[in-house]
């Protein structure tokens, strides 16, 4: 007899079809119901989903609630937390998934006692294979999930141990059937005996004979169901009927339970297969507006507000933590699986873009509000310029800056070989109201530029230093466009070119010739929201681009414009039609080296038609080659595999060799590779010696059946009973969109650390600052930051701490310790990091929580380290 641990819950999409607010209306009712039935039954308990959000959105509508979840909590009978939000597991960086769980603990320990401290992520869309390795930072060792198992190629048990790519490993409960596999709700207590004949009793014997399992782990509940009433009762009689016998259950008691196996089998890697559930494989660039902005906000956090925060806590100027932490709330309300992946209404699409919005204007303010300050404590002037580094290690190269003047004619001291690359001219404006002291008084004021400079900078680490700038007798260097057709449309740095011929661009270095380096192609895209589906009779073809112009600095080639229109059928149904209608789409994409030999390029596009799917192919001509994927903290090797023709009986969705990527994707030979930096992209395919990078996926369903690789029932309910197919046309993303990215070719071998590296000072942010009056909302607060008394006195140039050669991940206050700041470091690489012992006697070594651990400062594989320093 097989014992089942029936353990009760609610699945609590917080947005899916329903909004947030719609979400809330339905827990002002369920969630009241849940504690009043605890209360009643000392017996049961429940577990409201693993994410704290929710049960704060409750409280802050029910004050009242919060003892009453307080003393469930500490009775053992309420399990809340330890996340946030349910997070999407192979989008988010490493440090977002982290923060979910830090806030989520952090908070839930704060608020209501002690979370439940499983990792849960019962309807997430596939796992990364370093999961395992960011819930230990929090001292997580299990993991409670659904999709992405393979029981025939992975692991032949239901219960595991799931190991990162670190060696750290976690004891892992999939349930095959979902999170509703013992679904006991109104209608399975009616016909009881039937729900045990064909769903309990089944599932139960499938879970025991995947290795050899005397107990198995039934959750039952589904999407906002309640509480199962008189549970007591509700088990007597399922004994009765059932050869199992059932007891009531939790997460945590069942894997105590685990923890007491010693056969259970081990697994690394990935966890996205498509056995026995839909995990979506192409999700990851569906609505792409989303991923891009959500990318954008990571780094704007993480890159810039963060480290500008502790800069400017060292030099006098304190902003709560409290403020940062809402920043990431907005963030990490973003990023639920649901929410992230794009599987969502219009309505909720629009709500995403507006927390966006939201979180950078704190992100934005709290910029805003350290460089003015900072600026006022230096007493600067309108010809100072206040320029910041926020990474741990000396900067030496080109950094943008901002400046508000009267004319162009400058010359700084500070910043070498300047270029305007912007410009923003603002005529005279008459009879302007001044305040003064003596009331109020009108002037003209004078004409002004708004620009940006690009210019070759020394800064120190973690820090910032200021420069200067006076007025010329002559105009800066400026970026003009060059349109003298006899010129030869190239570009070159070093041994590097890169040119358009005849319709092409090409790439050259001293080894190789590339014709075709890069590529525009378009397909029909028969999916929806969750998957790009191929359409029957239709084709992938390439975007032509028709010519091709040069920007200059005083005659010198800076950057090759690359422009084209194509002829692209309208609708979906017009790219098999006898009759197409077909719609003109235009595409403009710039190539430029990088000081350090990247080609960095942007793409505009403007979508002008419906339902389809954009890729860039990339050409490296690397014969016999690797693919070698950057994800959370680490690299992995992903291999195609042949796909059977009859893969319907073994899968419910079709295996394609689409894979995720984090920040970086290269195709690896034994000595040359070439690698793409992608700045929100996230998905790609390689084959036939190329590597496809999808940029974009629109459609104009929520969810549609019976597609080409996912036959059947429509993904989000929209074809089941009483529901109804939902149009989504902002998914289409008609109008401009731009990408973002960077290829380096390489003629040595790859390296994981050369390539973090390269990736990690890539994505570095120029921030300035100037004090000037010609306009006070080129930063949105600065009319409302007024100057203080008593400020202190901090020097021109600052560096609060130097690392060298070490992949900083993040740089942040202390969550727990006003006077301290936290420092964590990645290993994204199979080799063994020691950090220096002058760096690990300044910091005390602690796990993500701030709880302090011994170590001896070694990062092992693929891991990392978090380090607490006091200012």
């Amino acid at each position: 007899m097989t014992q089942t641990n029936l353990v009760n819950h609610t699945h609590w999409d917080r947005e899916w079809y329903f909004t947030t607010m719609d979400a809330l209306v339905l827990s002002d009712q369920l969630f009241t119901e849940v504690l009043d039935e605890l209360e009643k039954h000392p017996e049961a308990n429940f577990c409201l989903d693993g994410q704290i959000s929710v049960v704060d959105e409750y409280v802050e509508i029910h004050p009242e609630a919060k003892k009453r979840i307080q003393m469930l909590v500490k009775g053992g009978r309420l399990f809340v937390g330890p996340w946030y939000t349910q997070t999407d597991a192979l989008i988010p960086d490493t440090e977002s998934i982290l923060r979910n769980l830090i806030i989520g603990v952090n908070d839930t320990r704060e608020k209501y006692g002690q979370p439940m401290m499983v990792g849960y992520l019962p309807d997430t869309f596939g796992f990364n294979a370093q999961l395992p390795t960011i819930l230990h930072q929090v001292g997580i060792d299990n993991f409670v999930f659904w999709r992405g198992t393979n029981f025939r190629t992975q692991m032949n048990s239901v219960y595991f141990k799931w190991q990162g790519l670190s060696g750290k490993d976690v004891y892992a409960a999939n349930f095959p059937f979902g999170y509703f596999t013992a679904q006991i709700d109104v209608e399975s207590k009616k016909n009881l005996k039937e729900f045990v004949d064909k769903r309990f009793d089944p599932a139960a014997d499938f879970e025991a004979t995947h290795a050899k399992n005397t107990d198995v782990l039934m959750p039952s509940g589904i999407d906002q169901m309640n509480i199962i009433k008189n549970i007591h009762q509700t088990i007597s009689d399922l004994n009765k009927l059932s050869k199992n016998h059932t007891v009531i259950s939790s997460y945590p008691k069942f894997i105590d339970k685990l923890r007491q196996r010693t056969d259970l089998p081990t697994y690394q890697g990935e966890l996205r297969l498509p056995t026995y559930a839909r995990v979506h494989r192409t999700i990851g660039s569906v609505r792409h507006q989303i991923k891009t902005d959500n990318f954008y906000l990571e780094q704007k956090i993480l890159r810039r507000v963060e480290p500008l925060m502790v800069i400017a806590h060292k030099n006098g100027l304190n902003i709560g933590t409290g403020l940062l932490i809402k920043l990431w709330k907005k963030l990490l309300e973003c990023q639920a699986h649901d929410t992230l992946g794009g599987s969502v209404s219009d309505n909720v699409a629009v709500d995403i873009k507006h927390r966006f919005k939201e979180a950078n204007e704190i992100a934005d303010g709290i910029e805003n509000m350290i460089k003015k300050k900072l600026a006022e404590f230096l007493n600067l002037g309108d010809h100072d310029v206040l320029v910041f580094n926020t990474d741990p290690f000396k900067f030496s190269g080109k950094k943008i800056i901002s400046l508000t003047t009267s004319s162009k004619n400058i010359e700084f001291d500070g910043l070498e070989r300047p270029v305007i690359i912007e410009s923003k001219h603002y005529p005279v404006r008459h009879h302007i109201l001044m305040m003064t002291p003596r009331g109020q008084e009108y002037t003209d004021e004078p004409e002004y530029y708004e620009l940006k400079f690009e210019g070759n900078i020394e800064l120190p680490a973690l820090g910032y230093k200021v420069i200067h700038f006076n007025e010329g007798k002559q105009p800066a260097a400026e970026l003009l466009i060059n349109s003298d057709s006899n010129k030869k449309n190239e570009i070159q740095f070093e041994n590097q070119r890169l040119n358009f011929v005849n319709g092409t661009i090409n790439y050259s270095n001293q080894e190789c010739q590339i014709t075709d380096a890069i590529q525009l192609l378009d397909s029909g895209n028969d999916g929806d929201t969750y998957d790009y589906s191929p359409l029957g009779g239709d084709h992938e073809r390439a975007l032509d681009f028709q010519n091709a112009q040069v920007e200059e600095i005083n005659g010198k080639v800076a950057v090759l414009i690359v422009k084209g229109t194509s002829k692209l059928p309208l609708h979906l149904e017009d790219r098999v039609a006898t009759n197409p209608q077909y719609q003109a789409v235009s595409y403009t994409l710039r190539l430029s080296f990088d000081e350090q030999g990247l080609i960095e390029g942007k793409l505009d596009f403007d979508n002008q038609v419906y339902s389809h799917r954009l890729r860039l192919k990339l050409n490296p001509q690397i014969k016999n080659a690797k693919t070698i994927a950057h994800i959370q903290d680490g690299f992995v090797q992903t291999t195609n595999h042949k796909i059977s023709d009859d893969w319907e009986k073994e899968f419910v969705e079709k295996p394609v060799n689409i894979y995720s990527f984090d920040k970086t994707v290269s195709i690896v030979g034994e000595n040359k590779h070439m690698t793409f930096l992608g700045k929100g992209m996230k998905e790609y395919e390689a084959k036939n010696n190329g590597l496809y990078v999808t940029l974009m996926a629109t459609t104009g369903q929520l969810g549609k059946p019976n597609l080409a690789w996912r036959p059947g029932r429509a993904s989000g309910d929209t074809t089941n009973q009483g529901h109804v197919m939902m149009a989504t046309p902002l998914a289409e993303e008609l109008g401009q969109n731009r990408f973002e990215f960077a290829l380096s070719f390489a003629e040595k071998k790859f390296s994981e650390h050369e390539t973090s590296m390269l990736m990690h000072r890539w994505l570095s942010p120029s921030i300035s600052y100037q004090m000037q009056k010609l306009n006070l909302f080129i930063n949105r607060l600065d009319n409302k930051i007024w100057p203080t008394e008593d400020n202190p006195v901090i020097p021109d140039s600052f560096s609060l701490l130097e690392i060298q050669d070490l992949l900083v991940a993040a740089v942040y206050p202390s969550y727990l310790d006003a006077d301290a700041y936290i420092v964590r470091i990645q290993n994204p690489t199979k080799q063994i990091v020691k950090i220096p012992e002058d760096l690990l006697s300044k910091a005390d070594v602690v796990n993500a929580l701030e709880e302090p651990i011994q170590s001896d400062g070694t990062i092992g594989k693929y891991d990392m380290i978090t380090l607490k320093f006091k200012y």
